[in-house]
This record gives structure tokens, C-alpha cells and sequence, in this order.
């Protein structure tokens, strides 16, 4: 491919990585409906959007022209998914029944911005170059997107022991695994972005990890739900049969 067919299917595939990046920001809706209209946040845990909204943070810093230029895209779909997590999170503020989740999001919040605030200043201070300005950003920038990627991970050892999804978000974790897939693609087009392959490439995986998963205990759910069926048919055909 030429380069400058490259840098079109960059900006092509930057694109639909938007896309689906906004689809992985407004996946978290219908729990949000279903928090709204019950009053409460029930087992839902706040991690997953404290961890997107760090990792928004991170990477709007990463896209500013002081350290990486040319970034527009990256700064764009990160900005709005940082605006909306703040609303998600003031939402479980409201609804969540358990102190521990406010004292969990109020912390949360206030130790992401001290650690924007320091890494921010870091780079501005220590160094001058865009070059080392994008590799300190996106080192951290990595680190926090695997703890997006990775955060409905914590769901996983409930869905393991209650055999049920209830909780574990199906479109969370499908958008988490096309983000990460898009982003590595885009990443590794015109001029390879180590720091946007590494974690988006390993977000795809872990988003796979948690699809197999809900598949596994999804089908779990759906034969047991068919042999009660059948259970509970069986029963009312002895019953009639006795009468």
C-alpha cells in the first residue's frame, strides 16, 4: 500500500474507531435505564466506568499538540466518552445504596485527577521533546487501558460462582472487544503507534476473554431455563392425567 493510501485508510479506520469507541461509551445505557427505573444500582460496581473515565483522561492528554499532534481524533472520541462516564458515575453516585461505592467513587475520582495532574505536570517539566513527551503519556495511557479493558473482569468471579450474566454487561464487553480491534488496526497503519497497539491490542484479547465467558454461562442459562420448562410442563401433564 502507498503512503498515501495508507494515511487514507488511517483516517478511514480512525473513524470507525470512533464509532465504535462512542458505541463503547453508550453501552453502559441500558444499565443506567435499568438503575434509573428501580432507584437503585443492585450488584452493578462502579470499576468499569471509574476505569474508562481515567482512561479518557490519559488519552485526551496523550492527543493535545504539546504532546502528541495530529491527534484530533483521538482527543475528539476521548473527550466525549470522559463526559459521559462523569454522568454515569454521578448516576451510581445517586442510586447506589452502599456507602462503600460513594466512599469507592469519590476516592476514585479525586485519585484520577491528582494522577492526570502529576503526570501532566511530568511531562511538561522533565521532557521536551514530543518524541519522549508521547512515550512517558503513552506508557501510562497503556497501563490504564488495560484497566479499562480489563475492569469487567472483577464481574467474572460472581458470574463464576452464581453461573448467571446478570451483571456482566453483553454490550460492554462486545464494544470493548471491537474498540480494541479497530484501534490496534489504525494503530498499525501510516506510522506504527507502539502505545495505541499495545493496549488496544491486548484490550481486544481481554474483550474476547469476557465474550467466551458470558457465552459459556449464557448457554448455561438458556438450558436450565429449558428443562425447568420442560420440568414444569411435565408436571402439570401429571397432574391433568391424575385428575
Amino acid at each position: 500500500m502507498t503512503h498515501g493510501g495508507q494515511a487514507l485508510a488511517r483516517t478511514v479506520i480512525g473513524i470507525i474507531g470512533n464509532v465504535i469507541s462512542f458505541a463503547l461509551f453508550i453501552s453502559p445505557a441500558p444499565t443506567f435505564k435499568r438503575i434509573l427505573e428501580k432507584r437503585t444500582t443492585e450488584e452493578f460496581h462502579p470499576y468499569t466506568y471509574l476505569a474508562c473515565m481515567m482512561n479518557c483522561m490519559f488519552w485526551v492528554l496523550y492527543g493535545l499538540p504539546i504532546v502528541h499532534p495530529d491527534s484530533t481524533l483521538v482527543i475528539t472520541i476521548n473527550g466525549i466518552g470522559l463526559f459521559l462516564e462523569f454522568i454515569y458515575l454521578t448516576i451510581f453516585f445517586a442510586f447506589t445504596n452502599k456507602k462503600t461505592n460513594k466512599r469507592i467513587i469519590v476516592t476514585g475520582v479525586l485519585v484520577e485527577l491528582v494522577a492526570l495532574a502529576a503526570v501532566a505536570f511530568m511531562t511538561l517539566l522533565c521532557f521536551n521533546t514530543h518524541e519522549k513527551r508521547s512515550m512517558f503519556v503513552g506508557i501510562v495511557c497503556v497501563v490504564f487501558g488495560i484497566i479499562m479493558y480489563g475492569s469487567p473482569l472483577t464481574i467474572l468471579k460472581q458470574v463464576m460462582k452464581t453461573k448467571s450474566v446478570e451483571y456482566l454487561p453483553f454490550w460492554i464487553c462486545l464494544a470493548g472487544f471491537l474498540n480494541g480491534i479497530t484501534w490496534f488496526t489504525y494503530a498499525n497503519l501510516k506510522v506504527f503507534d507502539l502505545y495505541i497497539a499495545i493496549g488496544n491490542g491486548i484490550g481486544g484479547l481481554l474483550g474476547a476473554i469476557q465474550l467466551i465467558v458470558y457465552a459459556y454461562y449464557r448457554k448455561q442459562n438458556v438450558d436450565y431455563d429449558v428443562k425447568l420448562v420442560a420440568d414444569v410442563n411435565a408436571n402439570k401433564d401429571t397432574i391433568l392425567r391424575v385428575c
